[in-house]
């Protein structure tokens, strides 16, 4: 099966808490001619989620299974035993509906999205105003116990760093502004200009 782009890419990534999966909600309300990648996942489901729209909620021995058999165009275990990654069948799906494939992604995965369709493709890094910000984000959640906020706090600041690495840097500090920064992005990507 060949792996060749046929298609645009638009990434979004950021340390979580940063908003990213805010914007990426927005701009595909906003441009029909997207289509959100749903990544695979063997975290549970959060309540809401829903299986195939989320994510694709794998078992571990599914994941590994799919890793060995070369059907990742990227994967990462973020935290032990905790994995993400994207399917190339979810790629070929979105370019065969004739869409520009926009990603909600991690940081490590965004690099590494970016290395592999180095060519037409836009990786945007959505960063919080601060650190600081970011936390107290983070902490609002209440989604986790103190240990795996922790854990959180030293992901998130690690990836940080990663900023530079990216086609374009998006403050997300006042949020309106943050949404209409990235729709202009995304109607100069894919050339129907706002």
């Amino acid at each position: 099966m060949s792996h060749t782009p046929t298609g645009k890419i638009l990434i979004f990534t950021a340390p979580s808490g940063a908003g990213k999966t805010t914007v990426v909600r927005h701009l595909l309300k906003h441009f029909p001619q997207l289509g959100f990648s749903v990544s695979a996942t063997t975290r549970p489901p959060r309540p809401g989620e829903t299986d195939g729209i989320d994510y694709h909620f794998l078992e571990p021995e599914d994941f590994t299974t799919r890793i060995a058999n070369g059907e990742f165009v990227e994967y990462e275990e973020v935290y032990p035993g905790r994995f993400y990654g994207t399917l190339y069948s979810e790629v070929e799906r979105i370019w065969a509906l004739d869409k520009t494939i926009v990603f909600d992604i991690e940081v490590k995965g965004a690099t590494n999205l970016k290395k592999f369709y180095p060519e037409n493709s836009l990786a945007v890094f959505v960063a919080p105003p601060s650190k600081e910000i970011l936390f107290e984000r983070l902490r609002k959640r209440s989604t986790e116990d103190e240990a795996s906020l922790k854990a959180r706090f030293d992901r998130s600041a690690e990836e940080l760093g990663y900023a530079n690495n990216f086609d374009r840097i998006l403050v997300n500090d006042v949020l309106k502004t943050t949404l209409d920064e990235a729709e202009v992005l995304t109607a100069n990507f894919l050339g129907n200009r706002k």
